[in-house]
């Protein structure tokens, strides 16, 4: 996916990058594959403020997409690449060879009338097919993981991420995360093969306040420019530091540095390295 950089006809227009959109082949979703989007604005169902920044933006259609692909062993041709508003991957229309048709998130390479195929034996090792992690090769870049077999891709989705098959030893397999993590995952789950797409995504800079307010995040204050009252950092006579020994919230908890992660959280005996310190 190219990024285009405009002149510099403004302060603002200096600092933007855009997407071009050029491996978009449909502008329209399919219609029985999206519902209305509802904006909370943040509020929580008495109407109170649970997560701040929050509001306004463009109005935007949900893709249902199809992260468990449980038609197994029927093939699906690729019949359009397209834009989703509620992530910077791409995604995949594909149609299954009964007329069925789905959204799935589409890898780098896939092209207009690939075929791909999901299926619990092993399978064609190709962009898109999807198969346990038992019948991998070694070294295989995979997207969309399931952390259970059956419940579902959760890990690996954002544009250009792929993790990374290291081992397989009993009933689970190694696979080390974008994020330098190593864990186990049962050699059940099921699994995509490939990089997910746009991996340009990262390069593209907002630039300007207002795309910011299309994409629904409203403007955030410093702490420091608050009243006491108001924030912990506030007050204070002209510039000054926060004079604590470390940021906190506006609600008096420490705000870097500190492990959020629950100790005795279920999954911490499938984490066998942690990711690196950046």
């Amino acid at each position: 996916m190219p990024i285009r950089i405009y002149k510099p006809t403004s302060p603002a227009r200096r600092q933007t990058s855009v997407d071009t959109f050029g491996d978009i082949t449909l502008k329209r979703p399919e219609r029985h594959l999206i519902k209305i989007k509802k904006k909370q604005g943040g509020r929580n169902a008495t109407g109170r403020i649970t997560v701040r920044h929050q509001g306004g933006g463009a109005k935007q259609y949900y893709r249902l997409i199809d992260y468990r692909r449980t038609k197994y062993d029927i093939p699906a041709t690729v019949e359009a690449i397209e834009y989703d508003p509620n992530r910077y991957a791409r995604i995949a229309l594909i149609k299954y060879a009964d007329g069925e048709k789905a959204y799935m998130i589409a890898p780098v390479g896939l092209k207009i009338g690939d075929q791909v195929i999901s299926s619990k034996k092993p399978t064609e090792f190709a962009n898109g097919n999807r198969m346990p992690l038992e019948h991998m090769p070694l070294g295989s870049l995979i997207y969309d993981i399931e952390i259970e077999p059956g419940k579902g891709a959760q890990l690996v989705r954002s544009a250009g991420s792929a993790a990374k098959l290291m081992a397989v030893e009993g009933n689970y397999a190694n696979i080390k995360m974008p994020s330098g993590e190593v864990r186990l995952i049962s050699i059940k789950s099921l699994a995509s093969i490939g990089q997910v797409s746009n991996p340009d995504a990262m390069h593209i800079r907002i630039g300007k306040a207002g795309r910011n307010r299309h994409l629904g995040i409203r403007p955030s204050v410093r702490g420091k420019a608050m009243n006491p009252n108001d924030h912990p950092h506030g007050g204070g006579e002209g510039v000054n530091p926060i004079g604590l020994k470390a940021p906190k919230t506006p609600w008096g908890k420490k705000a870097l540095g500190v492990k959020t992660r629950k100790k005795n959280k279920y999954s911490n005996k499938f984490i066998i390295s942690r990711r690196k310190k950046r």
